[in-house]
């Protein structure tokens, strides 16, 4: 029988990219030449390679790595499983940082939690020998918000159930789809708190747990996470520029992350990224070399706690402009938030009407940049522009196996380089000091 494809699926089809796109082929390129690129792993370095070469090829000068060296984490096997009160195997990932079970791993009685504030409020040593599981009700936003407050389960909650005596701790996954994928990402730990194996289950599986929490029916876990935390990792930046007509004035620093999880390919996180910055400052030098030298900065380890990011600011001291970081997909630009000294605020009006023809809008705030900049913004008290991307499906796919190359829409993709673009010749033109933010 001949397959026809299904109409509703057609209509959901992105346009094929453009020819020639050098957006679209960096991110293509990455994900198919290098796929997952977990931080100090080769796979990181041979992304490295792969920025030098792309970078060159492009016309970019002063092309370099500047290694640093980070704590890692190296996956091992994943697997949980529901023993009681019914046997149910559970999709699960290990967070970055995670406590090493055994290879055989552990088991214990389940404590449920249903928000992160539940398992502060419980008594210390009320977890010993038991296995806790925080809940919580993470949801989809333009902004993306819901990150902050509900990524906190993933990033506090494993130190708070360790201090309380468990012997591991599994999270709903921050994240707002319903596939059963489990969400990635690092966990903090306190210090002096030992890690406990930790990890993240899909969101179709933490709602299984809360149903059988519900039952009031003991539950009952057996969990191994058998990755380690490795010290001294080889990890880098890649650094390119592109000289502006006067090299006494500051350059505009534009950054992105090489490093991905390592679930899917790191398309929307952050290959995208790379791609827009780099497009867009390469689309700036049409009509005429900027002033100001435009710097992309590919930094590395972000995933891991910003190494790359401390990195470059511990190294370069050197004046810069203003900085700015694309690290939330590739979905529409829709608005832009800026943060200049009073006396720029001439050059902030002309870069909210350089981008009111692209039906982009300026909202109040008070954008920090991101954490591939944000170092050397604090350190030098840098202007920041944040051009917000549409956030409303980037936490179905965020540090999970879905986040490959198919879920970029080349459209959309070559929106932000044009947003990106109309920034960079305004700002790159500026002509006077753009003054330290106080």
């Amino acid at each position: 029988m001949l397959a026809v494809a299904s109409p509703a699926l057609a209509d959901r089809a992105p346009a094929p990219p453009p020819v020639g796109s050098v957006a679209w082929d960096i991110v293509s390129d990455l994900t198919t030449q290098v796929g997952q690129r977990l931080a100090g792993s080769e796979a990181e370095a041979r992304a490295r390679a792969f920025a030098v070469e792309r970078l060159k090829t492009l016309g970019f000068r002063n092309v370099a790595v500047e290694p640093f060296t980070i704590r890692g984490y190296v996956r091992g096997t994943d697997r949980a499983r529901l023993t009681a009160p019914v046997p149910q195997a559970l999709a699960i990932t290990a967070l970055g940082y995670s406590g090493t079970t055994p290879d055989a791993g552990i088991e214990g009685d389940v404590v449920y939690f249903p928000t992160l504030d539940a398992l502060k409020a419980a008594p210390l040593g009320s977890l010993a020998g038991k296995i806790a599981f925080v809940d919580h009700a993470m949801r989809a936003n333009q902004d993306g918000s819901g990150y902050g407050p509900y990524g906190d389960v993933r990033r506090h909650g494993p130190t708070l159930a360790a201090q309380l005596g468990a012997i591991g701790v599994v999270i709903r996954s921050a994240g707002t789809d319903w596939h059963r994928n489990p969400h990635t990402g690092a966990t903090d730990w306190d210090a002096g708190t030992k890690p406990i194996p930790a990890g993240a289950v899909s969101n179709p599986d933490a709602d299984l747990v809360a149903r059988l929490a519900r039952g009031g029916k003991p539950l009952r876990l057996t969990l191994a996470l058998t990755g380690k935390t490795v010290d001294g990792l080889p990890s880098g930046n890649v650094i390119g520029d592109l000289p502006g007509r006067d090299p006494s004035l500051p350059p505009i620093l534009v950054a992105c992350h090489l490093d991905s999880w390592d679930l899917g390919t790191g398309a929307i996180d952050d290959g995208a990224g790379c791609a827009i910055v780099t497009a867009a400052a390469l689309r700036a030098q049409e009509g005429g070399v900027p002033l100001r030298t435009i710097r992309v900065l590919w930094a590395g380890s972000e995933e891991l706690g910003g190494f790359g990011g401390q990195a470059y600011a511990a190294k370069h001291a050197e004046p810069h402009a203003l900085a700015m970081e694309s690290d939330f997909g590739a979905d529409r630009v829709w608005r832009v938030e800026t943060r200049f000294a009073p006396a720029d605020k001439a050059l902030a009006d002309k870069v909210v009407a350089a981008l009111d023809p692209l039906g982009i809008v300026a909202q109040p705030g008070e954008p920090e940049g991101g954490t591939d900049v944000v170092f050397t913004i604090m350190k030098q008290k840098l202007a920041v522009i944040s051009l917000g991307q549409d956030g409303t499906r980037y936490f179905d796919l965020h540090h999970t196996p879905d986040d490959t190359l198919d879920k970029i829409d080349p459209e959309l993709l070559a929106q932000n380089v044009t947003a990106w673009t109309a920034t960079l010749k305004v700002v790159a033109n500026a002509a006077g000091p753009i003054s330290p933010v106080p």
